[in-house]
């Protein structure tokens, strides 16, 4: 039998990683800190990556594969020099956000990386995943897996950035809805459950190197015509520039009080990102409809008028709405 040690596990990716390979007939352990129970399948141990023995546990024993997500590069550091000499093989989950460049379109993993970050500046998210990436293969070598995914999405999402708009479209119903200027926008997701089945394949395989885990771009302006049909929306759509809405107040991308997955103009490699490699490895990419469909589902499940990480509360969009129509 296959013994895979998650570090993670009962979390939102990381839990249907867990699943993915208990699936397929593997003895799973997931390594958290507690709060949430293990997923079907898995044996969970309790323990905090800040604490020096958080592997003492995990340690005892040999491994045929870890996976790890974490955005931390400390502990990603410590966790490959506890269990580095444990594992046959080891996956880390970093992100598309390691690239220098956005302004690129379709380049691949050979793209340059971040630099270190300025010394009077904070390690952002890129810059982190950066770091833990270095620690993986500066110990691992030649048995280290790297998955890159850009924007993951489906049911479950606890950024609630993909959601918003197939949501907001079936909580408005006839009524008008707030989008930003689509004209050169995109966006490239990839749905969590294809993610988890990639990622347990290549553990299986024990596959080795860099690829990018995106799916294949679409333009704003479709993304938001499937979701429309999904959701059964009939009003309008009340597109405005990035300047009206920056001087109201609204954010790019996600966070409250913001229009999720829209980005900055000059943006085009963010969105175009080579999914070459991925493909050749046999990555899934389902259908967007479906993804929008379970995507739905699940908003309603959750409440579509429900408090979320990001996007505009709808009394904040038809205020908005208010405002442009004078």
């Amino acid at each position: 039998m296959t013994d895979v040690l998650v570090l993670g596990g009962t979390g939102w990716l990381s839990g249907r990683i867990a699943e993915r390979w208990a699936d397929a007939g593997a003895s799973v352990t997931c390594l958290a800190r507690g709060g949430r129970d293990a997923r079907y399948g898995t044996t969970l141990v309790v323990a905090d990556r800040n604490d020096p023995d958080a592997y003492d546990e995990v340690a005892r024993r040999e491994w045929d594969e870890i996976v790890d997500v974490s955005s931390n590069p400390d502990h990603v550091a410590a966790a490959v020099a506890a269990l580095g000499e444990r594992t046959r093989h080891w996956t880390y989950i970093s992100t598309v956000s390691v690239y220098a460049a956005d302004d690129v379109p379709g380049a691949d993993e050979s793209a340059e990386l971040l630099g270190a970050p300025a010394p009077d500046a904070d390690e952002d998210y890129g810059r982190a995943k950066v770091r833990a990436e270095a620690s993986v293969r500066s110990s691992l070598g030649f048995r280290a897996a790297i998955v890159r995914p850009g924007l993951i999405v489906g049911p479950g999402d606890p950024t609630d950035r993909f959601g918003y708009w197939v949501g907001r479209f079936a909580l408005a119903g006839a009524g008008d809805v707030l989008v930003p200027d689509t004209a050169d926008r995109g966006a490239q997701v990839i749905d969590v459950d294809d993610l988890a089945e990639f990622v347990q394949a290549i553990g299986h395989e024990r596959w080795t190197g860099v690829v990018n885990a995106v799916g294949d771009p679409v333009a704003l302006d479709r993304l938001f015509a499937d979701a429309r049909v999904i959701a059964g929306h009939s009003g309008t759509l009340a597109a405005v520039d990035d300047d009206w809405l920056q001087q109201h107040g609204v954010a790019y991308w996600m966070g409250p009080r913001s229009l999720p997955l829209w980005l900055p103009a000059g943006m085009p490699g963010f969105w175009t990102r080579s999914n070459a490699a991925y493909r050749l490895l046999g990555g899934r990419l389902r259908p967007l409809g479906d993804t929008l469909a379970r995507t739905l589902a699940d908003e309603r499940d959750r409440g579509l008028d429900r408090e979320r990480r990001a996007g505009l509360t709808r009394a904040d969009e038809l205020e908005l709405l208010r405002r442009l129509h004078g």
